[in-house]
C-alpha cells in the first residue's frame, strides 16, 4: 500500500561522559562519550512531494537552515545514495528507476519529500538537536519509501550524515567512539533517570568550542580518551547519587571559558541539591540529575526562580530513538473498501 505521509518523534541527548582525544588527520577529534537520550522531543513529518524542501517551526525555527545545508535535507539524500547503491539504481534514474515500494515518482523517477520538523529541543544548545532531525528524516523516509532498512543499516547511513546521528536512530543509552558514531548499546539497569535542562539565553558553536579546548590544552600531550569505569559502573547499578558524581565532560571548560554565565547557573543546581550538574555536549544547556520526580520539580522551580537561565525542562532518561508515530495511507485503497464512508480521504495507521 502507498504511503503518502511519515511522523517520526525523536529525542535529545545529553552525554554523562564526553573524553575528547587530541586532534585527529581529519580535522575531528577522537571521542568516547557516553550518550543518554532523555524525553525532550522534536516531530519531524515527511510526505511525498515533486522536489525536497524544508520547512521549521518551533524553539529556534528562525536559526535552522531551511535549504540543502539542512541536516534533515542532507539525510534524505544520504538515504536515497544508500537505497539506489543497495538496488543499483542511480538517484536520478528514470521512471523504471527505484522510487520505493509505494513511492511517489515524479519527472525523474524519484520521490521528492516536503519535510516539516516541529523543534521542542533548542538549537545549537548541544543536544544534537539538527542530528535528531536528521535521524527522524532517515525513519521517515525508510517508511515512506517502504525501503526496508533496518535499524543498523539506517545507523550506517547516519553515520555519514553527521557524528551525533547514529545515537538519534539508536536512542537509549549507548557508548560512542570515534566521531561519536560508533555505538554500543550500554548495559544498563532498568532504571529511569531524572533530569531538569535549563537552557541558556544564546547558543555555542560547537567546532568553537572544540577550538577553545584545542588552545586552552596548549601543547600539552593529549592521552587518548578512555571510557569511565565509574559511570559504567553506576548505570549497570542503576545507582542515580553514584552517576551524578561520576558525570564528565572535557568540553565543559572551554564552554564555560566562552559563556561565563553557566557557572552561575552549575552551581545554583548543587545548591539546589542536584545529585549532579553538567553542560551538555558542547553546551551551553546544562542538565541536572535529581533522586526523583518531585525532586526533579522541586529543582525546575527552584532554576527558573533563580534567574540563571532562560527557562527549564523536566526530562526522563533513557527515552527510545527515532519512532515512527503515525502513517497516513491513501483512502480508499486500490480498488475500494465496501462501505467506506463518503468523503473519507486519509487514515492514521499508529
Amino acid at each position: 500500500m502507498t504511503v503518502t505521509s511519515v511522523t517520526v518523534r525523536v529525542p535529545a541527548k545529553i552525554n554523562l561522559q564526553l573524553a575528547v582525544g587530541p586532534p585527529r588527520a581529519d580535522g575531528y577529534h577522537g571521542l568516547v562519550t557516553v550518550f543518554h537520550a532523555v524525553s525532550l522531543f522534536d516531530e519531524v513529518t515527511v510526505v511525498a512531494a515533486k522536489a525536497d524542501s524544508v520547512t521549521v517551526a518551533g524553539e529556534g525555527a528562525d536559526q535552522v537552515p531551511a535549504d540543502g545545508d539542512n541536516l534533515a535535507l542532507r539525510a534524505v539524500r544520504a538515504l536515497r545514495t544508500a537505497i539506489a547503491a543497495r538496488d543499483g539504481a542511480e538517484p536520478d534514474a528514470g521512471p523504471d528507476g527505484w522510487a520505493g515500494a509505494g513511492g511517489w515518482a515524479g519527472a525523474g523517477g524519484w520521490a521528492g519529500v516536503a519535510v516539516a520538523i516541529r523543534k521542542r529541543i533548542p538549537v545549537a544548545g548541544g543536544l544534537a538537536g539538527g542530528s535528531a532531525d536528521a535521524a527522524a528524516a532517515l525513519v521517515a523516509c525508510n517508511a515512506l519509501w517502504q525501503a526496508g532498512l533496518s535499524q543498523q543499516e539506517l545507523c550506517e547511513v547516519a553515520g555519514g550524515v553527521g557524528s551525533d546521528v547514529a545515537f538519534a536512530v539508536l536512542g537509549g543509552t549507548a557508548v560512542g567512539r570515534g566521531r561519536g558514531e560508533q555505538l554500543t548499546q550500554a548495559l544498563v539497569a532498568p532504571v529511569a533517570y531524572h533530569w531538569v535542562l535549563a537552557f541558556a539565553d544564546g547558543p555555542l558553536s560547537t567546532p568553537a568550542v572544540y577550538g577553545t579546548l584545542d588552545r586552552l590544552r596548549g601543547d600539552q600531550a593529549v592521552r587518548e580518551p578512555e571510557l569511565s569505569a565509574e559511570v559504567m559502573a553506576a548505570l549497570r547499578a542503576g545507582d542515580a547519587g553514584r552517576l551524578g558524581a561520576a558525570l564528565s565532560n572535557d568540553l565543559q571548560a572551554p564552554a564555560l571559558s566562552m559563556f561565563p554565565a553557566l557557572r552561575k547557573t552549575l552551581s545554583a543546581g548543587r545548591e539546589f541539591g542536584a545529585l549532579g550538574a553538567l553542560v551538555s555536549g558542547s553546551g551551553p544547556t546544562c542538565f541536572f540529575l535529581a533522586g526523583d520526580e518531585r525532586q526533579a520539580t522541586d529543582l525546575a522551580v527552584a532554576l527558573s526562580s533563580a534567574g540563571v537561565c532562560r527557562s527549564v525542562a523536566k526530562a526522563t532518561g533513557a527515552a527510545p530513538g527515532a519512532t515512527l508515530v503515525a502513517r497516513l495511507s491513501p483512502w480508499p485503497p486500490s480498488g475500494g473498501i465496501s462501505g467506506d464512508p463518503a468523503g473519507r480521504s486519509s487514515r492514521a495507521l499508529r
